[in-house]
Parts: structure tokens; sequence; C-alpha cells
């Protein structure tokens, strides 16, 4: 034990520093850990946060510094995915004693969920997109357009009709009332279909290489690419313009969230504070770290410099935190992304029931059905047991505590 955190390590392999003091850390997750910290290219150390769980590959919940190599995988395939949130002017007594029609506006403006198997007619994407949307879309589509023209496979899905969407999945947007009873709104989502291909596309091409050159891995999802192969600065390239997609959907939904609670006439009239924060918490990022420039790949973590604002959701439940870094070196300056998963969206479909889900969800306006219980709460980690794992990475500046939650 050291400094609130664990030392896992093996012979030959570089360390792993685990946040996971007093909350569930699986085999597994400490079995794909080892796998990422023998790879050559890791710089100093690999470091999980408190709600590590097993991935794809690499785990959610690590924090990956490399140098001379990316490993897309660990990224993933929701590039960029992170959360958005600010403080109304609004308070908790202002709000109608049913929240059920709260609840339908939000539904009604961004849309979310995924039915035709993705196709014309699914309703979570959008067939008109609106103006603002489009203008986005005009800013971002030049970089696209340059992905696509060295990798045109990537073009064949949507783009304009996912964004400002919200998807499926553990994505959600809510409304919030923090510990004085102002109103937040808040929602978790990435970078949509595009952000999917692109992801799934390098992580072929990454695989490719790794048979080229007859690489064998203890995981063939640790496929990466070596600085100054044929691939490396494409993905670099896309990964970098999928991160922006993703923050720019997430202020899209802001906006049309805010604006139609304003425009619903169930609320009084209201204002925004100057609290908000926008971070990914799937992504890779060029940053410094003892004395080398790197990349640092955080699959299911925020960046937590001194200073930094972040955002750490709970399940549907449970309580959510707006947090301050602490600017901690030996994470690599991250936190935790939220509560983590403790068990497959399977074992949560046997294990649980909609009686189950609705009494763990009471006082929440929010679907209470069989298409939710992978998201049940008791399918993550006691947040409160990871927020005391990583004391030393971040404070608590807001605890939130939702009334509303939308899913897809």
């Amino acid at each position: 034990m050291n400094r609130g955190y664990e030392v896992l390590s093996e012979n030959g392999k570089n360390p792993i520093k685990a946040w996971t003091v007093g909350v569930p850390f699986e085999e597994e997750a400490k079995q794909q850990l080892k796998n990422l910290a023998g790879l050559p290219f890791i710089h100093k150390w690999v470091a999980a946060m408190p709600d590590v769980h097993r991935g794809f590959g690499a785990t959610v919940g690590s924090v990956v510094p490399t140098v001379g190599a990316v490993i897309p995988a660990a990224v993933g395939v929701d590039i960029g995915c992170g959360m958005i949130a600010v403080r109304t002017t609004l308070r908790a007594e202002q709000l109608p004693d049913s929240l059920a029609a709260v609840r339908s506006a939000i539904e009604r403006t961004v849309p979310h969920g995924r039915t035709d198997n993705g196709g014309r007619n699914d309703r979570g994407a959008w067939q008109d997109a609106p103006a603002a949307h489009c203008e986005a879309w005009a800013r971002l589509k030049p970089g696209y357009d340059a992905i696509v023209a060295k990798h045109p496979r990537l073009g064949r899905g949507p783009e304009l009709g996912h964004l400002g969407t919200l998807g499926t999945g553990n994505h959600f947007i809510e409304l919030c009332l923090d510990e004085a009873d102002a109103v937040w709104v808040m929602l978790h989502s990435g970078s949509r279909g595009v952000g999917n291909r692109i992801g799934s596309h390098f992580i072929a091409l990454a695989k490719e290489e790794m048979r080229r050159f007859f690489i064998h891995l203890p995981d063939a999802d640790l496929a990466y690419l070596p600085e100054g192969s044929v691939h490396f600065q494409d993905y670099v390239q896309a990964v970098e313009w999928a991160q922006e997609y993703a923050a720019t959907n997430r202020q899209l939904m802001l906006e049309a969230v805010v604006g139609a609670l304003g425009d619903s006439r169930l609320l009084p009239s209201f204002g925004l504070t100057d609290a908000a924060v926008n971070c990914h918490h799937n992504y890779v990022a060029r940053e410094h770290h003892y004395g080398r420039n790197c990349f640092v790949t955080r699959k299911g973590a925020v960046r937590a410099r001194e200073g930094d604002l972040g955002i750490i959701p709970g399940s549907m439940g449970a309580r959510s935190f707006i947090v301050r870094g602490k600017g901690n070196p030996e994470s690599f300056h991250s936190c935790s992304h939220g509560a983590g998963r403790v068990m497959s969206r399977e074992e949560a479909k046997r294990r649980f029931s909609v009686e189950d889900h609705a009494r763990a969800t009471e006082g929440i306006e929010c679907r209470k059905d069989v298409d939710v219980i992978d998201e049940t709460p008791a399918a993550y980690k006691p947040i409160d047991a990871v927020m005391s794992a990583q004391a030393d990475l971040v404070e608590v500046v807001h605890t939130l505590r939702q009334v509303v939650c939308v899913k897809g």
C-alpha cells in the first residue's frame, strides 16, 4: 500500500498504480492491465482508476501513457465520449410536482435511442437537422473530408444526422439538484456513429500491422500503430477530429435541452450561471509527464490537472460530482469517469427485475422498463467508495442528485 494506491507489477513489466482501495477490482481487469503494462512503449507505468473494469483490450478506467506508439482499442470506438454540465438559476422549489412533462419535453427535443437498425427511419438520428447543427457541421466537415479522402470507407454513414443526438447504452441527459438545491443540466455522450467507424477502422488497421510484422501480443485488441508507420498520423488526425465532434455534440444537446426547458412553459424564466464543464473521458492527448512528451490515452478517465474541473457521474439513482483536480502526477493528472460497472450488461439483465430497478430509482423521473435494466444502479460500483478511493486525485466542488434522467 502506498499513498492511497495499490501497486501491481510482474517481473520485467512496468508497474500498475491502482487507486482501487475499498472498491471491487476484478481479476480479468487486473490481467488486462498487466497485458498493457507489458508493452514496450509504456511510459513509466499504467494508472488504474477506482472505477476500473474489464473492457475490450484495454481496461475501462485506465490511463495509458505511451511514447512512440498509440493503441486504437485503448481509446475505443466511442471516441471523445464525455460529460457536459451547467448550473442554471432555477431552484428545486420552482420545479413542478410532477416532472413527467419535463422529461417528455427533453425527449421530444433531442433524438435518443436507436431504431430501424440505425437505418433511414432511426428515431435516434435527425431526419432534418436544425440550423445550428448544420452550421456546426459546416465547421467540422472540412476536417472530416480530409480524413475520408484517405480512408473512404469512413464516409459510409450518418455524420450530420448524429450531431446533437444522445445515442444508447450508458448515455443520458439529466436534471440534477446540487447541495444548495440549484438545478443543473448534465449529459453524457460522445462521437456517435462516426466515432465508432473511425475507432473500428483503425483498430482493424492496427491488427493488420501486427500480422504484417509478425508481432504477437497477449491480446489482439492491444494492436498498436508505431509512430512513423503508414497509419499512425492518419489515426491521430482522425481521433482528434472525432474528439472535436464529440465535444460539439454535447454542446449542441445542452443548448437544445436548455432551450426546450425555457420554451416548455413548465418552468419559470431562468438563465445559466458561469458554472459549466465539458470534458472527455475516452480520448488521447499529447502531454508532458516525467520529462517526456507522450500520448496519454484515458479510457474511462478524466484529466484532473490542478484546478481542472471535471464531472464524475454516478449511476441512475446515485449521486454525481463536479470535481476539481489536484494535479496528482502519479495518476498522470487523472481521475475516474464514473462509478464503473461491477457486472456485465447481460448479468444485470439476468439478476435484476423491473421491480428492482423501480425501487432503486424511486423518486427519479426516468424510464422504468426492461430495456434499461442493464443500467440499473446495482450494476455499478458504489459511487461513494469510488470517490473515497481517489481522494488524493480530486476534491468535490458540487454534489448532484438527479431528479430527471433521459436514456436512449
